[in-house]
């Protein structure tokens, strides 16, 4: 692989191949970026969620207990 690269201007190794991979590979690769910020948002949600639960439980559970100490 160097071989082929060796005698190649420096603006095709560092400019051409990359907008090359980025055109034909850019499609996979924006799909993979938005699944995974997808992801990482539903996870954040689920946490929020989750931790909203516990909480309004906490909140109900510390009040009726002091309601049953009346």
């Amino acid at each position: 692989m160097r071989e082929i690269f060796t005698g190649l201007p420096w603006w095709v190794k560092w400019i051409a191949v990359p907008v090359i991979a980025l055109v034909v590979f850019g499609g996979l690769i924006a799909t993979v970026v938005g699944f995974v910020i997808g992801l990482l948002f539903k996870l954040l949600i689920f946490v929020a969620l989750v931790g909203g639960l516990i909480y309004v439980v906490r909140k109900f559970m510390s009040s009726s207990s002091s309601r049953s100490d009346w």
